[in-house]
């Protein structure tokens, strides 16, 4: 082959290279660092309720040298909340706790409900990311065990939040009774639903009902629509971390959610009822795979309005 003939041969591996680049120093250099806060309104609230903002956060996967991160999260306390929705990860290293209390303080005293992720027990192990297209992630044969006793005593005793896992539990918003409900990791099938209906049965009646998971298993949200969840939120999927541009599914969830449901509000439909789906991109990545493209780390705040 000429010399023309083989530069013209090469210049398209030229061009998918530079592209591969510049995605790669985007994504790992800019983008992950895009924090953004998303805005969904749902009418679920009696007729003549005040609106009741509800801020969602997931998947913190915190380390301590995360400032920006940090000192971002703290701000969304500016957004009012009147009810913090936490779906888990919150821990990335075995020191994360600090960046998790630099993090949450502003929000100390406001009502809320967490569920655990296994990164609140396990730190992070380096995996091959080509694996996620193979299915879920398996259990992980060694890891660091994290102080998930002192990020549960920070979470309900500090900032006075309902650890939710396997459990119900009720507070009062404006005048308003909203029952939560969780589970513990159904990625690691820590989950015990059968737990939640005697702790339910105690409780006063609810304006309405939150149920709180950290993986949007579909044996999740089909049993917490049959446990009479208005709402459900989730975490765990990051969104697909790494996406095809402005496609509306994400390349991977590591849970069997549809894939076009990895990331934001949608639908799910189970026994004859339809109740809204809030999964979060989350807020972070594991220290082993920084990088996010085409989404963008996020908050969510949902504004729950009277039908």
């Amino acid at each position: 082959m000429t010399g023309p003939l083989v530069k013209a041969a090469l210049a398209p591996l030229g061009v998918a290279g530079a592209a591969a680049v510049g995605a790669a120093v985007w994504g790992v250099g800019i983008e992950r660092y895009l924090f953004t806060v998303r805005y969904h309104a749902l009418r679920v609230l009696p007729k003549g309720a005040d609106a009741i903002r509800v801020l969602h956060v997931s998947d913190a996967h915190m380390a301590p040298w995360q400032r920006r991160k940090q000192e971002w999260m703290a701000r969304l306390a500016e957004l009012s909340p009147d009810l913090v929705i936490n779906t888990g990860d919150n821990l990335g290293h075995r020191d994360g706790l600090r960046g998790i209390r630099e993090a949450f303080a502003p929000l100390r005293g406001i009502p809320g409900f967490v569920v655990h992720g296994s990164n609140d027990y396990q730190g992070p192990t380096p995996r091959n990311p080509l694996r996620y297209f193979t299915g879920p992630s398996g259990n992980l044969p060694a890891y660091t065990h994290l102080d998930v006793g002192s990020l549960d005593s920070f979470f309900t005793d500090d900032l006075g939040w309902n650890l939710l896992d396997d459990t119900a539990a009720s507070v009062e918003v404006k005048g308003l009774r909203i029952t939560g409900f969780g589970v513990d990791d159904a990625h690691r099938n820590w989950d015990k639903p059968e737990l939640i209906p005697p702790v339910l049965s105690t409780l006063p009646d609810a304006d309405v009902t939150l149920g709180v998971m950290h993986a949007p298993y579909r044996r999740t949200l089909d049993r917490f629509i049959d446990l009479g969840a208005d709402v459900l939120l989730a975490g765990h999927t990051h969104g697909g971390q790494v996406r095809v541009p402005f496609s509306r599914k994400a390349l991977v969830s590591n849970c069997d959610l549809p894939l076009d449901q990895a990331r934001g509000l949608s639908e799910w439909t189970h026994g004859g009822r339809t109740v809204p789906l809030n999964v979060s991109a989350g807020l972070g990545h594991s220290i082993y795979a920084p990088v996010r493209f085409a989404c963008r780390p996020e908050a969510t705040l949902l504004t729950l309005l009277p039908v």
